[in-house]
C-alpha cells in the first residue's frame, strides 16, 4: 500500500511511519519545510506540502492508496487545527483516496452510561489540556458532517505518551475506554499500531473509532 503521513515529524506521525515501513508499506512523508525533510528515515519519500492549500495537498496525495494526518498546532494557536482539517478533507476529496484523521479523546462519551463527553466533565480535564481538547472536539465535528471525503477519525484513549509497543489494543467507538485499573491510555506505539491496522482493514469508513488497553 502506498501511504502518504502528513505531519510525519511529530509524535504520532513519526511512529506511524515507523510502523508502517515495518509492514512493508511504501511510505511518503509531507513536513512542512526542508529543513524536517532531514529528520526523516532513509526509505521515507520525504515531499514538502503546504497543508493550508487543499490543491497541493491532493497533489501530493496523487498517486497513493490512502492519506494520514497526524496534524498538530503550536500552544495558543490549537483552534488552527479544524483549518487544517479542513484543508487535508478537501485534498483527500479531490485525489481520491480515503484518509485517516488522528484526533483526540475530547468527543468521547464517559463510562458508565455518562451523558457528558470528555470535553464537558469540569473535573476531567485540567485547565492545560482545555484549549487543545476543545479544538480536537470541534475537528472531530467537522470530520462528522463533511460528505465529500472518505474519512476515518481516530481518538486515542485518555492518556497517550511515548512507551512500548506492545502491539495489542482494544477498540471502540464512541466511549472512553477505561482499564481494570481505572486507567484510559494508550502508548503512541501502540496508537499507530491501531492507525495502521485501520489503514489495512478499513473498518470505520466515514465514522470514528478509538484504541486503548
Amino acid at each position: 500500500m502506498k501511504i502518504i503521513v502528513f505531519g510525519a515529524t511529530g509524535d504520532v506521525g513519526s511512529r506511524v511511519v515507523t510502523e508502517a515501513l515495518s509492514r512493508g508499506h511504501h511510505v511518503t512523508a509531507a513536513v512542512r519545510d526542508k529543513a524536517s525533510l532531514a529528520k526523516l528515515p532513509k526509505s521515507v519519500h520525504g515531499r514538502i506540502a503546504d497543508v493550508s492549500d487543499p490543491s497541493k495537498v491532493a497533489a501530493a496525495m496523487s498517486g497513493h492508496d490512502l492519506a494520514i494526518s497526524s496534524l498538530r498546532t503550536p500552544a495558543g494557536r490549537e483552534g488552527e487545527v479544524v483549518a487544517l482539517t479542513q484543508s487535508v478533507l478537501d485534498g483527500a476529496a479531490c485525489a481520491g483516496i480515503r484518509i485517516i484523521i488522528v484526533g483526540g479523546a475530547a468527543r468521547l462519551r464517559l463510562p458508565n452510561g455518562s451523558p457528558h463527553t470528555v470535553l464537558s466533565d469540569p473535573d476531567f480535564l485540567p485547565d492545560s489540556i482545555v484549549p487543545t481538547a476543545r479544538a480536537s472536539f470541534a475537528q472531530s465535528e467537522l470530520c462528522q458532517s463533511n460528505d465529500n471525503a472518505n474519512w476515518t477519525y481516530a481518538s486515542p484513549s485518555a492518556l497517550l505518551q511515548p512507551g512500548k509497543r506492545r502491539g495489542s489494543y482494544r477498540i471502540g467507538t464512541d466511549t472512553l475506554l477505561i482499564d481494570g485499573n481505572g486507567n484510559s491510555e494508550i502508548s503512541m506505539e501502540d496508537f499507530a499500531v491501531a492507525l495502521v491496522d485501520e489503514a489495512q482493514n478499513a473498518h470505520f469508513t466515514r465514522t470514528s473509532f478509538t484504541a486503548g488497553y
